[in-house]
């Protein structure tokens, strides 16, 4: 049975809840209050995955419902959020690079995940907001100096959709240009709707999409990867310690504003992004205004 774990309610005062299908392929959701007060690295790190399947078998979780309720990131705010250049062959080839033999690294703050269908801002003097959709690694047991591939896979609790919203200005021209500042803007981390485990994704050939108000931008697949979820872990662990609840964001295939094919976000503009089984994301952008708390003002949230 494949489940998905999902934050509900306001932001900061987010419920784990666990969804799975019953013999008729309704989805119904289920409160996992009763094993852990929220889905973060403690959870996944005492087996919370396989606790939640046996209480579910046992029919020991209340069903809840999600109607009204906000969808939050599916994992409290993560230690790490570190991800990953140019790892799609057509990516590379749009941005001019050549692929790299050796993955690259960066970081962004951890506190630029925001929910999967938060209004989002565009930070007030951007002019070159850009979308990337990719697959999130979810990290659920400690990684560090991993001596093979297939212990990091093992490392690997789940995946989810992940938005990598990067100011172009700000990432790359001039002496100024630094990876870091065009993507650590407030809320340009969009995380979820579910988290969903590792056991139940075939990560090695996922269908990946975008459209901006309608219209495609993104159409990809995970098998023009470059280096692969476990990879990734693995090389990583030689360089940081990844901890429970840790975020990995992997990369984005082609199709994006940078390339020059299509404009970039404008205020008013729909971006819904997608991963085959593992959910559709959905963002109304809007300019924030300068001096405003963490550059943005607070619109309502878009729930699914």
């Amino acid at each position: 049975m494949t489940l998905k774990f999902a934050r509900l309610g306001t932001a900061g005062n987010e419920q784990p809840a666990v969804i799975a299908q019953d013999a008729d392929g309704t989805e119904k959701y289920f409160s996992l209050s009763a094993l852990t007060t929220d889905i973060d690295g403690g959870f996944l790190a005492s087996d919370g995955i396989g606790r939640a399947r046996e209480a579910l078998d046992k029919g020991e979780l209340p069903e809840i419902s999600p109607e009204g309720l906000r969808i939050g990131a599916p994992v409290a705010r993560p230690g790490a959020v570190v991800a990953i250049g140019l790892n799609y062959t057509a990516h590379a080839a749009e941005s001019g690079a050549t692929p790299p033999e050796v993955p690259v690294v960066f970081l962004k703050p951890s506190n630029t995940v925001a929910g999967p269908f938060d209004a989002a801002p565009i930070p007030p003097s951007s002019e070159k907001y850009d979308w990337e959709v990719e697959l999130a690694i979810v990290i659920g047991r400690e990684a560090s100096y991993l001596s093979s591939v297939s212990d990091a896979e093992d490392c690997i609790a789940g995946y989810a959709v992940a938005n990598d919203l990067s100011e172009r200005d700000y990432q790359i021209p001039g002496a100024a240009g630094q990876w870091t500042k065009g993507k650590s803007l407030p809320g340009s981390t969009p995380l979820g709707p579910w988290l969903v485990p590792a056991a139940d994704v075939d990560a090695s050939s996922l269908r990946l999409k975008t459209l901006v108000n309608g219209e495609g931008r993104q159409d990809s697949s995970t098998t023009d990867m470059i280096f692969d979820p476990a990879t990734i872990v693995h090389h990583l662990s030689q360089y940081m310690v990844l901890e429970p609840g840790d975020v990995i964001i992997t990369g984005t295939p082609e199709g994006v504003a940078m390339s020059g094919r299509f404009p970039f976000i404008q205020p008013g503009d729909v971006v819904e992004l997608e991963i085959e089984g593992l959910g559709r994301q959905r963002q109304e952008y809007f300019r924030a205004q300068a001096g405003s708390r963490s550059g943005a003002t607070a619109p309502v949230s878009i729930n699914a």
